[in-house]
Parts: structure tokens; C-alpha cells; sequence
């Protein structure tokens, strides 16, 4: 990725309660531009319902949200443009929602990227970080653990910015000075 493409797309990814929605959150208030949620997750129960009411209520007023569970690949060129950030929380759910709607989970993720690298706005991609646990004991557990590793890194990729954040607190991993071995 260039350099002097600046920092338009920004991947902020971490556990689960770390913290990344939150800072992803105040990257985009900080940005000053106009604020747009996407929102990938569906309340397809009670408890979910009250998830996504409560990031709601935590994000606050002055938000556009977007629902879109399945194509936020074409979603993001129509609606990432200069003046506004798109916000989407979060890929993990965007993934679980392709895996359960049976779609071609590489084709998605490629068009994504290629979207990432296309968009003049700027854009702010949550994720999950799944892989740093035990190795799940089904097969579809390990397919998605995955999948989502392999979606990750294509994001990391493509976007400008990488941030990991633990209990809350980022650290930036891209861009990064290059690591050199001295004699």
C-alpha cells in the first residue's frame, strides 16, 4: 500500500470486550467528518437485540446507521466518500452472516479489498481477533477461526492503518518502520 494514499482506511481489531468498537468509535467523532454506522449484526434474538441497543445508546446521537448484513463490499463504494467516515462493526459478524447465508466467503473478501482500495472516504473496519485462543474442537468452529484469520490479514492489507487493541488500550501496527537484523 502507498504511503502517500494516507490514511483513509483503518482496520481496528482485538478480543472480544478489548475495547476496538469503542476506539474505533472515537477515531471516527475525532475525524470530524459526518459519522456513518454500519452495522453487520442482526437481532436474530433477544439477547442480540439488546447488544446492538446498547451500542446504540453508547455511540450516541449524531450517527447515520446503515444495516447491512451481506454486501458491504458495494456498500462502502456508494457510500464512502470525502467529508464522511463509514464506521462498520464488525467484519467477525459480516463473515458469520456470509458463512450462515452460504456464500463464497474468498469472492466477498476479495471484493472488499478491492473496495478498500478504491474508496476516496474514509473508513474504519472492526474485527475480532479469534485465533489467539484454544484450538476449537469442531470443525466448523475451526473453519471459522480461519477464515476469519485469513479475512484479517487481507484487510490489514489492504487498509492504510492497523490497530490492535487489548483492554482498551491500541497499539498501531501499521505503518510501522521496517525491523532490520544488524551484525
Amino acid at each position: 500500500m502507498s504511503e502517500s494514499s494516507g490514511s483513509r482506511s483503518t482496520l481496528v481489531f482485538g478480543g472480544a470486550r478489548s475495547g476496538k468498537s469503542r476506539f474505533a468509535e472515537r477515531l471516527a467523532i475525532n475525524s470530524g467528518l459526518e459519522k456513518v454506522y454500519v452495522a453487520t449484526g442482526a437481532a436474530y434474538d433477544d439477547e442480540m437485540a439488546d447488544r446492538i441497543a446498547a451500542h446504540r445508546q453508547q455511540r450516541g446521537d449524531g450517527w447515520i446507521t446503515i444495516e447491512e448484513q451481506l454486501d458491504i463490499e458495494n456498500l462502502l463504494l456508494s457510500e464512502c466518500r470525502p467529508g464522511r467516515v463509514l464506521l462498520v462493526d464488525c467484519l467477525t459478524l459480516w463473515l458469520s452472516n456470509l458463512t450462515f447465508a452460504d456464500k463464497d466467503i474468498t469472492a466477498h473478501a476479495s471484493k472488499l479489498c478491492a473496495a478498500i482500495r478504491q474508496v476516496r472516504g474514509a473508513c474504519i473496519f472492526v474485527s475480532n481477533e479469534v485465533g489467539m485462543g484454544i484450538v476449537p474442537e469442531n470443525s466448523l468452529s475451526r473453519s471459522f477461526r480461519d477464515a476469519q484469520g485469513r479475512l484479517n490479514q487481507d484487510i490489514a492489507d489492504a487498509c492504510n492503518q492497523v490497530v490492535f487493541v487489548a483492554a482498551g488500550l491500541p497499539l498501531l501496527m501499521k505503518p510501522h518502520t521496517q525491523l532490520e537484523i544488524t551484525p
